[in-house]
């Protein structure tokens, strides 16, 4: 089969799935479960939250882990291609405990990049949700059909238990390419934040504009600023939330940050920093002065990415 048609029979499979609405009902009930989830446990469930979004790495946490099962069940398959050749040889053994041993890691891996996936799940909505739901489901069977293999390998009953693992191999595979779409068609996960700060002061908007406490868009060069004042001083940050572009200059200051709109990241006014996710990459950052009357903004060093 060529790479054009192999890439078409995928982008249909896709889009198949993307026109599944009767899914909806179920996509709904299972972001509602998960905020929930997270919502009883308070402080705690909020720094749950943060650590498997990743605001602490600086980007995502789920592509990091979806690397362990990948890795160690590609692992496996070698080894059990060398047992299912051997027939007798003196390294089949050593393949089939470290066939056994990779399907083992890449099972405990699997849970912690679901825990983390479904957490940025949680914020999606549209196509990035139904492809998302598929991909997850996907990531399940994999799962399962590894997590069988390990309990047939364990029974004696190998044969039964590699056929499982290739199947579970395929399947992931597939959940490999939702993810990837989810990137690089659908953006999740990525910055969508404006980084192409002026390099010199530019006028931003009047001074007497400005109420204390209450956040105000502008546009410099075509780039969109939120800037707050408090307590006599100007703040001003990327306006586009890094997460997935939601509107700060609609948010809530909450003492010397503020809060998107859309799904609750909350950024410091001082540099950028993320003190709360799903977004896990700081906001630009710009220096402010008065002069004549207006507040004017330009670039500054990337204090929200070193504090990351």
């Amino acid at each position: 089969m060529s790479d054009a048609r192999l890439a078409g029979l995928a982008e249909s499979a896709a889009q198949v799935i993307e026109r599944q609405e009767w899914l909806a009902p179920l996509e709904d009930g299972l972001q509602r479960a998960v905020q929930a989830a997270f919502q009883a446990g308070g402080a705690a469930g909020q720094a749950v939250k943060n650590f498997l979004h990743g605001t602490w790495l600086g980007h995502p946490l789920h592509p990091v882990l979806t690397d362990v099962p990948i890795g160690a069940w590609t692992t496996a398959l070698v080894f059990d291609t060398l047992d299912a050749g051997s027939r007798g040889w003196p390294w089949q053994a050593s393949a089939r405990r470290r066939a056994d041993d990779a399907i083992l890691v890449g099972v405990v891996g699997a849970v912690g990049a679901a825990l983390a996936g479904i957490t940025d799940w949680q914020h999606t909505d549209g196509k990035a949700r139904r492809t998302g739901f598929a991909h997850a489901a996907l990531n399940t069977l994999a799962l399962g059909l590894y997590t069988g293999s390990l309990v047939m390998r364990r029974r004696g009953a190998r044969g039964a238990g590699r056929s499982m693992a290739g199947v579970g191999f395929g399947v992931m595979l597939a959940s490999a390419y939702l993810g990837g779409r989810l990137v690089y068609r659908e953006r999740i996960g990525v910055d969508h934040a404006q980084r192409e700060e002026p390099e010199g002061f530019a006028r931003a908007l009047r001074e007497a504009e400005l109420r204390e406490g209450q956040p105000a868009r502008a546009e410099v060069n075509g780039l969109r600023v939120v800037l707050v004042k408090r307590s006599g001083r100007v703040y001003a940050i990327g306006e586009l939330c890094s997460h997935l572009g939601g509107p700060l200059a609609e948010g809530q200051v909450q003492d010397e940050s503020i809060v998107c709109p859309w799904h609750g990241s909350r950024f410091a006014l001082e540099d950028g920093r993320v003190l709360n996710g799903p977004a896990t990459m700081p906001q630009p950052c710009f220096e402010t002065r008065v002069r004549d009357g207006f507040v004017e903004v330009r670039r500054r060093p990337e204090a929200g990415l070193a504090a990351a």
